[in-house]
């Protein structure tokens, strides 16, 4: 199980203090879905980032499995199974999409497998196995292949800052039907995002507000508060 304990993260600007997560308390749960909505600006991608390490809280502590990881890297926190899929993908020229898979899987996945992950988010192994990483991908096409190496990592703890952005209708229900892929496999699932159809693959909805947890819940209890609350109904359906 992962644990938030009394996370709270400020930084310093020219007007003194800005609080942006105030004493957050979350448990997340093997083999549950779990949404993080909210406001932009609400705090929800940095507490992402506080979860995979790529941010230090300034109080407040991380534990896995009973484990405290608050002080460990991104690079420990990933050998220990946590994983996190960027809202915007990296490039990485001069290494392959089937080198990536090979890292992701640790060299325990075949041919067959790198074929059956890409076959899974659209992409023809014949055609992008062997391409780079590179500039001459599209951000759809970049998104697809991060949701790839999601499936070959088979990590136990999987983030994902809003991964809607940047794709098409098409590889957006691709992307709900591999949500519901790795919830089969008994991983944790953290999804930061304002997409309604997203908020309704996950268990529970946490909403964050001011930086602070303002609900928990089930998403048919959860949507129906948000559809009078002030976060704005046309950007939960994905409208501008």
């Amino acid at each position: 199980m992962l644990k938030l304990k009394n996370i709270s993260y400020s930084v310093k600007t020219e007007n003194g203090k800005l609080q942006i997560l105030d004493n957050i308390c979350l448990s997340f749960e093997k083999g549950k879905t779990y949404a993080i909505t909210g406001h932009n600006g609400s705090g929800k991608s940095t507490l992402a980032k506080i979860i995979m390490g790529i941010i230090k809280p300034t109080s407040g502590s991380v534990e896995l499995d009973g484990q405290d990881i608050t002080s460990l890297s991104p690079t420990k926190r990933a050998k220990l199974g946590i994983a996190f899929a960027f809202q915007q993908p990296v490039r990485f020229k001069g290494v392959t999409i089937g080198d990536m898979l090979s890292v992701a899987s640790k060299d325990s996945a075949t041919f067959d497998d790198h074929c059956n992950n890409l076959s899974a988010v659209g992409l023809c192994a014949r055609e992008y196995i062997n391409r780079e990483l590179d500039a001459s991908l599209s951000g759809g096409e970049l998104k697809r292949i991060e949701l790839a190496l999601a499936l070959a990592r088979k990590t136990p703890v999987n983030i994902f800052d809003e991964p809607e952005a940047g794709i098409d209708l098409w590889s957006f229900d691709a992307l709900i039907g591999i949500f519901k892929k790795l919830k089969d496999k008994n991983y944790t699932n953290i999804i930061v995002s304002h997409q309604e159809k997203l908020l309704k693959t996950a268990d529970e909805i946490v909403v964050i507000s001011g930086g602070k947890v303002e609900k928990q819940g089930n998403p048919s209890d959860i949507l129906k508060t948000l559809s009078t609350s002030a976060i704005s109904c046309n950007r939960l359906r994905g409208e501008q």
